[in-house]
């Protein structure tokens, strides 16, 4: 039976592990490689670290940073933030990522996916979507760059659909407006999405409680859940979400 995945993201900025709320009011909130070992002790199925200021500041992937990480998790590792070029993504999974995700620097090129994927393999590439509601699209929602600071103009369905058919091997789909409010993932705009696309989609933004990473993997159709908050603020432990996903009839993996 095919299992969902839990998925810890590390939200890095400068060197530090950061937490806010729709990208906005960030907090310092411990150091990316003691969290990584502890989440991987824990028995998280993937973890994701997304340098969240590398685009803005037009500078590359802190390549020694995520060497310390990698060093600490043996699952699967997705690296996003700054990854422009071949060579980033090259440099990268050298330094230990098993994944790149792709999401600023895609848009702006979207050759990179496909010369990514064609070197690398689909499964490589992790298309990341920044995506927040807008009445004015033909899907109701838009996507943004640069951690929401600039609306690309792209209806959200169109460019899912446009990045798996470039050879991205999976979406993180993330909600600008539930992102960091702990109220719920949108089922809603995650369902489109994974009912359009032919690749696993992992829902991002709003998960506080494991019956929302319950809603969002049945009704919204998502294959994992990213979750930050609800860990980062040691009120809840993976081992404690996946007993309540378990109980609640989800196939989790268990990490006997």
């Amino acid at each position: 039976m095919y299992k969902k995945r839990i998925i810890v993201c590390l939200d890095v900025k400068d060197g530090r592990t950061t937490k806010g709320v729709k990208f906005q009011n960030n907090i310092d909130i411990g150091d990316p490689v003691e969290m990584a070992a502890e989440y991987y002790r824990q028995g998280v199925d993937e973890l994701v670290f997304y340098d969240i200021i590398a685009s803005a500041r037009g500078r590359g992937p802190i390549l020694d940073l995520i060497a310390k990480v990698a060093s600490q998790v043996f699952i699967p590792f997705c690296v996003g933030g700054g990854i422009g070029t071949i060579e980033d993504i090259r440099s990268t999974i050298l330094a230990g990522a098993e994944k790149v995700s792709l999401n600023s620097q895609a848009v702006k090129n979207p050759e990179l996916i496909t010369e990514g994927a064609r070197i690398f393999g689909n499964q490589c590439i992790v298309l990341g979507m920044d995506v927040r509601k807008d009445p004015t699209k033909p899907s109701g929602y838009g996507t943004t760059i640069h951690g929401g600071r600039i609306d690309t103009g792209l209806d959200a369905l169109e460019w899912a659909k446009k990045g798996v058919s470039l050879g991205a091997g999976e979406i993180v789909l993330n909600s600008m407006d539930a992102d960091g409010t702990k109220n719920g993932y949108d089922i809603e705009l995650t369902k489109m999405i994974a009912e359009n696309v032919s690749v696993p989609v992992i829902a991002s933004g709003g998960g506080g409680t494991p019956q929302h990473l319950a809603d969002v993997l049945t009704e919204g159709k998502a294959d994992a859940a990213l979750i930050a908050s609800m860990v980062h603020s040691g009120q809840y432990t993976i081992p404690g979400i996946k007993q309540e996903l378990y109980k609640a009839g989800i196939a989790v993996r268990n990490n006997d």
